[in-house]
């Protein structure tokens, strides 16, 4: 069923959940394997530079995930990409054609996400295959 398992995490409590269910989706499926992808936002590379601790957390945040990746046993690989994430997602998952794409959601209120959008609901909206969003 879901073989090719694509898990955008971000180092959010939310990406964290969206982890935890990708490893469970995975574990059904013996030859499934998730590859985990991190967008940095080129936008944003100026305030992690500023301010390290940023980079320290999500690096940090990383590692933990991949660590239960490898607790469970689940086959997985981490990618990291650059530019805007929601754009950068899509082209990604659409481009490496995957059965499955887990995304946390970002927790915007109704009137944020209709102004700015999230990237759950772009990636939602124009990947060619299902999306899990997890909350």
């Amino acid at each position: 069923m879901y073989k090719k398992i694509l898990l955008a995490v971000d180092g959010s409590e939310h990406s964290k959940r969206a982890a935890n269910h990708a490893i469970n989706v995975a574990s059904l499926v013996p030859e499934a394997k998730v590859e985990i992808i991190s967008v940095i936002d080129l936008s944003k590379v100026k305030t992690e530079v500023l301010h390290g601790e940023l980079k320290q957390k999500r690096q940090q945040a990383l590692e933990e995930i991949k660590s239960w990746f490898e607790k469970e046993n689940v086959s997985h690989e981490l990618k990291i990409e650059r530019g805007d994430p929601g754009p950068t997602i899509v082209s990604y998952a659409n481009k490496h054609k995957f059965d499955l794409v887990v995304i946390g959601s970002c927790g915007l209120n109704s009137l944020q996400e209709m102004v700015l959008g999230s990237v759950s609901h772009k990636v939602a909206k124009r990947v060619h295959c299902p999306v899990m969003i997890i909350k």
